[in-house]
């Protein structure tokens, strides 16, 4: 594939755009959970007004009353012209989809689709979350594959975890996080090839979660797991939600690999009533005609990954972070500062800084803190000093 270079859009760096008084006006998760004296560097929100034909295609929605029942394939149409041109990628064939409610919910359908009760769901750790909270919750086990040292997939992990999960003959699928969080890292083209080729091995059905495609920085390159040889088979989760700030309005859509039709076919169609309808335009007009706030977006997110590093290196040494290629998340190893296995306990209480714990990221997140950069860069810088402070 043939991926098109980010361009110099000219519009103004979205992160730079409202002040610390204006979002704390905002009734969402992430300014409403702590008290006001808490900067929230958190849940994957960011702190960015939307893009202007995000919000014309709503509020011209909302003047027609058009807020209804979603129908038709406008936001399948727009990903995958998205996708060819973003990513190279012509593979998305627009009759092989669906419209789920959201990615996670999307992924759990996927995955009722390919397993039954009790079978193993193999994720690599640390990773989301909600991984283990929506695959335990629907009567399936979690079997950890870790990542490497270099916080990427480990094929001997990976193949001991599929030959473990199905040994004694049950279904098994692997849920793929691609881009992962909350490293950033950006699974290359062999390695997405060689979980092919493993899943293929051991009859283990891939579902990806790729939420995070949009948000690759310039100099990596996002591969769609269903573009790489062996992922005919393969299940997709795609959404407009993380690049373009849209977890409130409901949509994603769920993508079968060409051997994958058939299992997407038996989606319940009371599924498809869970999606918003105005999600489902917001997240189409992002698509289709939001790519130059994206580009001025991921442009600024570049900066402030680069800020963030200089400002552990001169305030916080001690914290080892390996920048992303991917998200707006960073995820730092505090270790060594002797915080214990729950450093974000400490930064809040004591530095009044909101962060993830690495807790509930599964095996290798004790010490370590995922924190959100979709924020100013004054805002940024602030967070670091707090975090410094409690050493002190």
């Amino acid at each position: 594939m043939t991926r098109i270079p980010h361009e110099t859009s000219g519009e103004p760096n979205p992160l730079r755009a409202l002040g610390l008084d204006t979002l704390r006006r905002r009734t969402s998760m992430k300014w409403r959970t702590y008290p006001e004296d808490v900067l929230p560097l958190w849940v994957a929100e960011m702190d960015v007004p939307l893009a202007e034909p995000v919000v014309r295609a709503v509020t011209d929605a909302l003047a027609l009353g058009d807020t209804g029942y979603p129908a038709g394939t406008a936001y399948a149409e727009a990903l995958a012209d998205f996708a060819g041109k973003r990513w190279g990628w012509a593979g998305l064939a627009v009759e092989r989809t669906a419209i789920v409610p959201d990615v996670m919910l999307g992924a759990v359908e996927m995955i009722k689709l390919v397993t039954g009760p009790g079978d193993a769901v193999v994720v690599n750790t640390p990773v989301y979350p909600p991984f283990f909270e929506f695959v335990t919750h629907m009567d399936r086990q979690v079997a950890q594959a870790p990542l490497g040292p270099d916080l990427r997939i480990d094929p001997g992990t990976l193949e001991e975890s599929f030959r473990r999960a199905v040994a004694d003959g049950r279904r098994a699928a692997f849920l793929l996080c691609s881009p992962h969080n909350p490293t950033g890292t950006v699974h290359t083209a062999e390695e997405l090839s060689t979980v092919a080729h493993l899943a293929e091995r051991y009859g283990v059905r891939v579902v990806a979660d790729e939420i995070h495609a949009p948000l690759v920085l310039d100099g990596a390159d996002f591969v769609p797991y269903l573009s790489v040889p062996g992922g005919e088979s393969g299940l997709s989760l795609m959404s407009a939600s993380k690049a373009w700030n849209l977890a409130g309005l409901k949509a994603a859509l769920a993508i079968a690999g060409p051997a994958a039709g058939a299992d997407l076919a038996r989606l319940p169609e009371e599924v498809s009533h869970g999606p918003s309808h105005l999600g489902v335009i917001a997240h189409s007009a992002a698509l289709r005609d939001g790519n130059a706030w994206l580009d001025a977006l991921l442009a600024g997110l570049d900066d402030n990954r680069s800020l963030l590093s200089d400002l552990l290196a001169e305030h916080l040494p001690g914290i080892v972070h390996r920048p992303g290629e991917a998200t707006y998340l960073a995820w730092l190893d505090c270790r060594a500062l002797g915080l214990g296995d729950d450093p974000a306990q400490v930064f809040l209480h004591r530095g009044r800084v909101a962060l993830n714990s690495g807790l509930p990221f599964g095996t290798g997140g004790a010490g370590h803190v995922r924190l959100n950069l979709a924020t100013a860069p004054e805002v940024l810088t602030e967070a670091v000093r707090r975090m410094a402070a409690v050493l002190e």
